[in-house]
């Protein structure tokens, strides 16, 4: 298996942010700070090692749903 290009890496995070898109949506959380986060993240080129856990905040998360 070949190692794949920066081409093939940058389309598979476009499939994700697509995803995680249609996700939050679904689950009521699009619309959200944590979910606007998490959108805004996914489409840059920069990595965060304490992305991670998500949702940082579950209450703020879920304060926005309404």
């Amino acid at each position: 298996m070949t190692k794949p290009t920066y081409e093939e890496l940058d389309a598979k995070l476009g499939q994700a942010y697509q995803i995680i898109g249609w996700l939050l949506n679904e689950c009521g959380l699009f619309h959200t700070e944590e979910g606007q986060d998490t959108l805004t993240y996914f489409s840059r080129d920069i990595y965060d090692d304490d992305f991670l856990p998500w949702p940082k905040d579950p209450e703020r998360m879920l304060a926005g749903k309404d």
